[in-house]
């Protein structure tokens, strides 16, 4: 059975096509830059990469690429061959606990849940719309990135505002990245050959989460109400005081749209930088001695080694930490800033080792205590593994 794991995230669409239960890649890719200048796609077929230099200007040519992509490579004959399409939802809230088929009801409150998932949400709509015109025949799914944080309890999910918010509004913590820090924990089972682990999980990329995870279960995670919560990422500010909101609305005249949308899409690594959104851009312009880009870096790896050193105390002690996504799988420089400050842990670093990208790979050296990772995580393959489950 051939299944369509399509990813969309606030700049990116990641699609895998496998063939099912046999979890055989058939073709793969990431298109990159949706909206942003200099965008491309990269695909993998026989063991060989592609890459495409082109405008790409939002995520409904994205998917179109990905079906013209199946047809050209003979992926597919027929796109009736394709039994069914996964799709990636960051935000779930409340409604969802576990990968749904779609139907209107679902698309309706993906869209209503839009606000706590500004740059996701409307894009996975997107994707999932396009894909129902292009492929009604087949069985749609969605995967909710909030679903694995379910498991949080009211200490940590709740906020210290009025329960009466909790209650009438579902303001709490939800997460995101959970379908990736799911495959992180079932992965490290695998690698440390044990189920009883205490990890820290480390997602970092355009956008940037950390996870708490013991015996497979979210104990904690650095996102909130909406992934504008913790880490600085590409576009968004992270943690911050609250007050700043009011403060910047009365000093400048603009609406709360205004100042949310800055917050969401014109902070983080471009707005401490000035440069780019990207991180690779980032880096291009630390080598050149850019030191707002610098600044943007540490700032980056002090905030990562907050959260680490936080829930290193809150599961008492870890089993490994783990780094994933983007630059958490290809920038050694950020990796190695952010173990160097923790070696009060008894961490230590393999200089060598850590200069790999984007292999599965140990980092720290055998006396280290704690034991550190690189591990490609496959949001994809938890993907097609859900949607297979309900179409068959």
């Amino acid at each position: 059975m051939k299944i369509l794991a399509v990813n969309a995230g606030s700049s990116s669409l990641k699609f895998q096509a496998y063939e099912m239960p046999e979890e055989i890649v058939l073709i793969s890719g990431v298109i990159e830059r949706i909206g942003i200048a200099g965008s491309f796609y990269t695909i993998k077929i026989n063991g060989e990469k592609i890459k495409k230099e082109m405008e790409i200007k939002d995520h409904r040519q994205a998917f179109e690429l990905v079906v013209k992509e199946l047809l050209e490579n003979n992926i597919v004959k027929s796109l009736d061959e394709i039994k069914g399409i996964g799709n990636r939802v960051v935000q779930g809230g409340s409604y969802f606990d576990k990968t749904v088929v779609v139907d209107d009801e679902v698309i309706s409150k993906i869209d209503e849940l839009s606000p706590l998932a500004p740059l996701h949400n409307p894009a996975a709509i997107t994707g999932i719309k396009a894909a129902r015109e292009v492929i009604p025949n087949a069985i749609q799914t969605v995967v909710f990135d909030t679903a694995f944080h379910q498991t949080m309890s009211e200490v940590n999910y709740l906020y210290g505002l009025p329960y009466e918010w909790y209650t009438k509004y579902g303001v709490r913590r939800y997460g995101a990245h959970g379908t990736s820090h799911k495959y992180l924990a079932l992965k490290m089972c695998e690698i440390m050959k044990k189920d009883d682990l205490k990890l820290i999980t480390c997602h970092i990329g355009n956008g940037s989460s950390i996870s708490a995870i013991k015996n497979g279960i979210c104990v904690n995670t650095s996102m909130g109400l909406t992934p504008n919560a913790g880490l600085i990422m590409g576009t968004r500010c992270g943690d911050i005081d609250a007050t700043i909101i009011p403060y910047i609305m009365e000093k400048t005249g603009m609406s709360i749209k205004e100042v949310d949308n800055i917050m969401n899409k014109q902070s983080g690594f471009i707005g401490i930088s000035g440069v780019s959104t990207d991180y690779r851009d980032i880096d291009a312009g630390i080598v050149n001695g850019n030191e707002r880009c610098l600044l943007t870096e540490q700032i980056l790896v002090h905030r990562i080694v907050d959260y680490i050193a936080k829930y290193y105390v809150e599961l008492d002690g870890c089993d490994a930490i783990v780094f994933t996504a983007g630059l958490g799988e290809n920038a050694p420089r950020v990796r190695r800033d952010v173990l160097n400050k923790l070696k009060i842990l008894g961490i230590k670093l393999d200089e060598e080792n850590n200069e790999i990208r984007g292999m599965q790979t140990l980092i720290t050296t055998e006396d280290s205590s704690i034991p550190c990772y690189v591990v490609p995580t496959d949001e994809e393959l938890m993907i097609a593994r859900d949607t297979y489950d309900l179409v068959k």
